[in-house]
């Protein structure tokens, strides 16, 4: 008779794979799993009563800014209480290393990290390499696992800063070992986020030297594509050259269609996914199950007036004439750039998440607070920009139904959060704490699109192979025993917009490692996370 650390026992296994569930039992020990026959006699130190309980692989955030706020009790509380045990990281181009000692306080305001909320970490100006940032994170008491990508916006910043412009053949040279080094040191691969500051300013040319290294590595190419609006096709062509050139895997992030003069396009970057894995590439993309998004307030201006950063496009929002200059060109729905405010049907549309030095204007649309205040409504998105030094985040309501549903029926999409959180109290995106029970509400309970084997597959199996994450994302005997355990007719998310960071409901426990973190709605105070190095 084996004894076990833990036991879960009598319950409905849904294994990660896919197919149907069956009853059994999971014993765990030293953090591994063995699968045990429903009514097993085997013994532990703790055993958990599954009668009438769905256990699960612990899900896999595909998309996650949970770097910026590692270590933090919010941070963990917002991945946990959803059920995420495993988060990637370094993404949209932004991870916090490398940095370079001329350029580290560029990267720390690109980061948005100049709030006395989420502040760097004081350890930031040594993280100039990987190397050194991995050995920062791993001491770090932490609930949940994190695999982490290196920002191909890092990489440049730490060269060039934010210069509007190509490397040089030197530069390209810096930012290639960084990435070797990145790569050697463990990172799983390389994002980009093309329409944010300095990735914006990379070429195909450029993000394909970085690539081939990347897949020279057996690495990672996921990237927030450089339009995702009327210039979707080009911008997804564009990323699948850079995999057909280089080889490497490619993942579209939180794939979208923002404004309605593109809704139904979906139809179309589909196809093209499609297209290229039957010539041979490897293409899947991630989503997060909203028709809203997220990001900064600036993304408003064009992106020629982020070459200064934040407190540049500050200056200009200050300066009458350029002032007036970015409103008519925001005002113009033939501004060859990525218009947010068209895309949302104007102020409207568009909702400040957080304000922190102007907060009366925080939980309103700009044109709430506009009307309260008697103003213009461009006169009131510069004051909040200006009193906020651009540092405020906005929600922005761009996408439509069919979109997103036809997004999380392709086989090849991911669940995951995207989410953006600077406090514990944040006014943030719902989806950063409940992104992935609300996937399983919308689509499984109330559509009906898929059966809640497969939309667990998505959220768990899927993202692990796509992350080489090789004993993760299953139940399975010797897999990592990060596991959910939840009563599914009550599973259900709270947060909204207006509360963002209500906590989901249904789950008896979350473990991580063999030790349950979470229970009671409460983290528990174990914290088994590890850094997931690729080597």
């Amino acid at each position: 008779m084996e004894m076990y650390d833990l036991i879960i026992k009598d319950t409905t296994i849904i294994d990660g794979s896919g197919e149907p569930g069956f009853k059994g039992s999971i014993g765990i020990k030293e953090g591994k799993i063995t699968l045990l026959p429903v009514d097993t006699e085997d013994r532990a130190e703790k055993i958990i009563d599954g009668k009438g309980l769905v256990t699960c692989p612990g899900f896999i955030d595909s998309h996650s800014h949970g770097d910026m706020i590692l270590g933090t009790h919010f941070g963990s509380l917002a991945k946990i209480n959803q059920g995420i045990t495993t988060q990637v990281t370094g993404m949209c181009s932004y991870s916090l290393f490398p940095v370079s000692e001329k350029y580290c306080k560029t990267w720390i305001d690109n980061c948005y990290l100049t709030l006395p909320e989420t502040g760097a970490p004081k350890e930031m100006g040594t993280f100039t390499s990987a190397s050194n940032y991995f050995n920062y994170a791993q001491k770090l008491a932490i609930p949940e696992n994190v695999r982490p990508l290196v920002g191909s916006g890092a990489l440049r910043c730490a060269v060039m800063g934010d210069e509007s412009r190509e490397p040089t053949s030197t530069e390209l040279m810096e930012m290639k070992a960084l990435l070797k080094e990145a790569m050697e040191a463990g990172a799983a691969g390389m994002s980009t986020g093309l329409i944010y500051l300095p990735s914006t300013y990379e070429l195909p040319a450029e993000i394909t030297e970085l690539a081939k290294i990347v897949a020279s590595y057996g690495g990672v190419y996921t990237t927030h594509i450089r339009n995702e609006s009327t210039k979707s096709i080009d911008a997804i062509k564009e990323a699948i050259e850079v995999a057909r050139e280089t080889g490497v895997r490619l993942i579209i992030s939180h794939h979208k269609l923002q404004g309605k003069a593109c809704w139904g396009m979906s139809k179309e970057t589909i196809e093209l996914m499609e297209e290229a894995n039957e010539e041979g590439l490897d293409v899947s993309c991630d989503q997060y199950p909203y028709t809203a998004c997220m990001s900064l307030l600036a993304d408003c201006c064009p992106s020629k007036y982020y070459s200064e950063g934040l407190s540049g496009i500050v200056n200009y929002l200050e300066n009458p004439i350029t002032r007036e200059k970015i409103h008519q060109e925001m005002m113009d729905e033939h501004t060859d750039y990525e218009n947010y405010y068209i895309n949302s049907g104007g102020w409207s549309g568009i909702y400040i998440a957080s304000s922190y030095r102007l907060p009366e204007a925080a939980n309103k649309t700009i044109q709430e607070y506009a009307d309260e205040t008697g103003m213009d409504s461009f006169d009131a998105y510069c004051k909040i920009m200006i009193a906020n030094d651009g540092a405020v985040g906005a929600i922005y309501y761009t996408m439509c139904d069919e979109d997103l549903t036809r997004i999380i029926k392709y086989k090849n999409t991911a669940v995951c959060t995207d989410g953006l959180l600077k406090s514990g109290h944040d006014m943030t995106h719902p989806r950063a704490y409940a992104s992935f029970p609300h996937a399983i509400r919308v689509f499984v309970k109330e559509k009906q699109l898929f059966s809640l084997e497969e939309m667990i597959r998505k959220m768990t199996s899927f993202t692990a192979n796509r992350y080489y994450m090789k004993t993760k994302g299953l139940i399975k005997n010797g897999y990592d025993a990060d596991i959910l355990i939840f009563d599914y007719d009550k599973l259900t998310d709270k947060a909204s917009y207006s509360e963002p960071t209500l906590l989901c409901e249904g789950f008896k426990a979350v473990i991580v490692g063999g030790k349950i973190v979470y229970e009671n709605q409460h983290l528990t105070g174990e914290n088994p996370g590890r850094i997931l190095l690729m080597r």
